[in-house]
């Protein structure tokens, strides 16, 4: 294989990457972890700034509900940013729809047409190209007894094809390209994006970013049903997000904004999904 497909991830290269975009932001680089996620949450008491983790391999990655995340070292880019945020826990119940605009856009001014999925899914020809998971955190501070909230922003993005990846989970995946892909640029590019971007989505919350989550709604005008615990609860057209975040959908009723829990929203198009939700 084409050693720059296998280009490691260098935290020197990715700081000084950073420092040409203006984003001074703190990062670590280890070669195998099980989940950079859980390593953030776990180190969350003893962080006073922001941290960006990536691993080279991450073997225990996981999705939205617990899903495992499979990533092979050498095809994928995986990553986890630990942010502090100003207000309460609450108040981030948007977050992953930001980080996702915050994510497709930079990957669309890099030439890669990238779409999303409600609520966490990257897509890419109408194939799952990533994932984000966030996990919040109140915590206490080192000194004194007030409590600071966290987020762990997780991303997983297929960089190149690999078949046990896609035989292991049953259907089509994508990505970003067939041609080699610097992987520190790339993730120095989205990381400094996200840290443009962060402290916004603090200020305002969802409202700057829902006009452009709508524009790049994989499933805008389409035919689509919202499962619950594996069962489908509605069906009908796709019509974006709310101010909340919920996703609308045109029924035979009227509009409905779905504010359960653990659902997905698949297309009704081909009833394949190649685009599980994780």
């Amino acid at each position: 294989m084409n050693s720059a497909l296998n280009m490691s991830l260098n935290a020197a290269k990715i700081a000084t990457l950073l420092k040409k975009l203006d984003c001074d932001l703190p990062l670590e680089v280890v070669a195998t972890t099980g989940s950079t996620n859980a390593d953030l949450r776990a180190r969350l008491a003893d962080l006073s700034q922001a941290l960006l983790l990536a691993a080279q391999e991450q073997t225990a990655g996981r999705g939205r509900a617990g899903r495992s995340w499979l990533a092979a070292a050498e095809n994928s880019l995986c990553f986890s940013l630990a942010w502090r945020f100003s207000g309460p826990v609450t108040h981030l119940l948007g977050l992953p729809l930001a980080v996702g605009v915050v994510l497709a856009e930079t990957l669309n001014a890099q030439g890669w047409p990238v779409h999303l999925k409600w609520p966490n899914d990257l897509l890419k020809e109408g194939h799952k190209l990533g994932g984000i998971l966030i996990e919040t955190a109140a915590v206490r501070e080192q000194e004194g007894t007030q409590t600071s909230v966290w987020a762990v922003i997780g991303v997983g993005i297929n960089i190149h094809q690999s078949p046990s990846v896609k035989q292991a989970v049953g259907h089509a995946i994508a990505a970003l390209a067939s041609e080699p892909v610097d992987r520190n640029a790339l993730l120095a590019t989205l990381a400094a994006a996200l840290a443009t971007a962060l402290p916004q989505f603090d200020q305002a919350g969802l409202a700057p970013f829902l006009a452009r989550w709508q524009a790049l709604h994989a499933y805008a005008g389409q035919a689509v049903r919202i499962l619950e615990a594996g069962q489908e609860r509605h069906r009908g057209i796709a019509a974006g997000i709310d101010e909340r975040g919920c996703p609308l959908l045109d029924t035979e009723n009227g509009r409905l904004a779905i504010a359960a829990g653990d659902v997905s929203l698949r297309s009704v198009v081909g009833e394949g999904d190649h685009a599980a939700a994780n």
